[in-house]
């Protein structure tokens, strides 16, 4: 069985975070490993209150799980804090980590910075240049590239400008501001993967879950493109099982399409 590792934080509500990428990979049928980057108090109306681990504590658990079980994907969600940055940059390089996606988790949909300003620069430095493909939305592709992006075109040239200057592949994510979730793959070529129109508005966690779904393809040996078009897919069918819990944008159903019974 292959295995994927997510370096993130936890959701204690299960829709995002470690808690959403665990199951993700659940049921994209590799085994899951993590490494907790944060607790975090939040639920479908906000996040309330944040404890980042220690650096040295992050460490030990990268160091367990390396030493043992040696992950075949690796995905990295958000991680707010340059000490925390450098540990995870610095044990990718020491046992050689491969099929690395790094959900750069820096802006909010609605604009809002959710890291620092030195974290963003940790993250630019240390973290994207190891990384095999990046999943931006907007406002993060914006702070990666200091352009404006409103338009089709413009995201193509976003994304190609990400590559070239950090050396890696990047999915910049369209949101339905701009193309209704079509999203753009730039990995020296251009490709394009259209979004399915769900009429759901519960979509806590829809960043992290394609993210790991993306790293549970390419643990598998999935291509690049095949692990984008497949997590596509699953997020989608995950969208449109309609789960409606808690009072805000509430979760995916992660599990849809596990169907036996135990």
């Amino acid at each position: 069985m292959k295995v994927a590792l997510t370096i993130a934080g936890s959701d204690c509500s299960g829709g995002a975070g470690i808690q959403a990428d665990i199951k993700t990979m659940i049921a994209n049928k590799v085994y899951a490993m993590s490494a907790i980057t944060a607790l975090t108090a939040q639920n479908t109306l906000g996040v309330y209150d944040i404890m980042n681990v220690t650096p040295e504590f992050l460490k030990s658990q990268l160091d367990a799980i390396f030493t043992d079980i040696y992950p075949d994907a690796v995905k990295i969600g958000m991680v707010s804090s340059s000490s925390l940055i450098n540990v995870i940059s610095d044990s990718l390089k020491e046992y050689k980590a491969g099929n690395i996606v790094l959900d750069p988790v820096m802006v909010a949909t609605s604009g809002s910075k959710l890291i620092s300003d030195e974290a963003i620069e940790s993250l630019k430095t240390k973290l994207i240049p190891l990384a095999t493909v990046i999943t931006p939305n907007i406002p993060e592709a914006l702070v990666l590239t200091g352009k404006q992006i409103t338009t089709k075109s413009e995201m193509e040239s976003a994304a190609k400008d990400i590559f070239e200057k950090y050396g890696c592949a990047v999915l910049l994510k369209g949101g339905h501001s701009i193309n209704d979730a079509n999203d753009c793959l730039y990995d020296g070529n251009i490709t394009w993967f259209e979004g399915k129109r769900i009429d759901n508005p519960n979509t806590h966690g829809t960043g992290c879950t394609l993210s790991s779904a993306i790293a549970s393809n390419l643990a598998k040996g999935c291509d690049l493109k095949t692990s984008v078009e497949k997590a596509k897919r699953y997020i989608s069918g995950a969208l449109e099982d309609m789960l409606d819990l808690g009072k805000g944008s509430g979760p995916m159903n992660h599990g849809f399409a596990i169907k036996e019974d135990f």
